[in-house]
């Protein structure tokens, strides 16, 4: 017993914001599952309700998942626990003695891992080495996980939201250790693509959604636990006088109303740029065009 939690109920938490959960925050998540398995413990995350950069600098912070895409990359990866603590202006005043003390009175823990660029409490005063001196005096463990490189670079949500802004999905992909994922709601559009015999799934992306570069992608896109290929229009449909940024996905070998469903998209690679077509029929031609590369890359894969 430690704090008065009995150890099986405590939880090994790691810590971050968790954008992307790319190969860097993976390294983490299989520290603390393996930290939680020795222990006897459950592995969790620790993240937070808004970029903090959003509050501490004053600029917006475009992130490269949704809250409910990062909670389910968090478990695919062994997390049972999610802690979502909203960074707002107590947070960021918040000693890191006292936040770490929160960890261990409200939610119960029993070991902590980091990177070793981890900072914490107010004005980043707090870091790994510091986090390493309060879990040795509350004879807890903790462990610190170096930075991850690939090709010479540091792994980091920084350089990922660069790629997915330029339309490298595949080299986001290697950064992140996974294809670069977004989930909606499937709303109505103008019904054009069914009268063109391509009928196609709207998502509206949250304002604070990092976008990948406008244009065509090919997709693997999953509704119901159903994975079909498919072709998404990142933009603003200039040929038919759209208006605002959409996400407008053709799937391949799927022709049913999915209004009011939840539709996954994983972005496998950018295939042309989005441009304003002569006529209707000539965009027409070019989308099964697209369709027919989609179907060739995953006959590939």
């Amino acid at each position: 017993m430690n704090g008065g939690i009995p150890l099986e109920d405590k939880v090994v938490y790691a810590l971050g914001f968790f954008d992307g959960v790319h190969l860097g925050h993976q390294a983490l998540l299989r520290e603390c599952a393996a930290l939680a398995e020795d222990l006897g413990c459950k592995a969790g995350a620790v993240t937070f309700v808004g970029h903090p950069d959003v509050l501490v600098h004053g600029q917006p912070m475009p992130l490269i998942n949704t809250a409910s895409d990062r909670r389910a990359l968090l478990r695919r990866w062994g997390v049972e626990d999610v802690v979502e603590l909203p960074f707002d202006r107590r947070l960021m005043t918040m000693g890191y003695a006292t936040f770490f003390r929160m960890l261990l009175a409200r939610y119960g823990a029993g070991g902590l891992v980091c990177g070793q660029d981890f900072r914490f409490g107010h004005r980043g005063e707090g870091d790994a080495e510091k986090l390493q001196a309060l879990c040795a005096q509350a004879r807890i463990c903790c462990r610190v996980v170096e930075q991850i490189r690939l090709d010479g670079v540091v792994v980091s949500s920084t350089h990922i939201r660069r790629l997915i802004a330029d339309g490298d999905m595949e080299a986001a992909a290697r950064f992140l250790g996974h294809r670069h994922i977004l989930t909606g709601i499937v709303v109505p559009g103008h019904h054009l693509g069914r009268t063109l015999g391509i009928p196609t799934a709207n998502l509206v992306p949250p304002r604070d959604l990092l976008l990948p570069r406008g244009g065509v992608y090919i997709c693997q896109a999953a509704v119901a636990g159903e994975r079909f290929p498919a072709v998404t229009n990142v933009g603003t449909r200039p040929t038919v006088g759209g208006r605002g940024t959409t996400v407008e996905t053709w799937i391949l070998g799927l022709d049913r109303d999915l209004y009011g469903q939840e539709l996954e998209l994983e972005f496998c690679a950018f295939l042309r740029p989005e441009r304003k077509f002569a006529s209707v029929r000539e965009l027409q031609a070019q989308i099964r065009e697209n369709g027919e590369q989609a179907r060739k890359y995953f006959e590939k894969s």
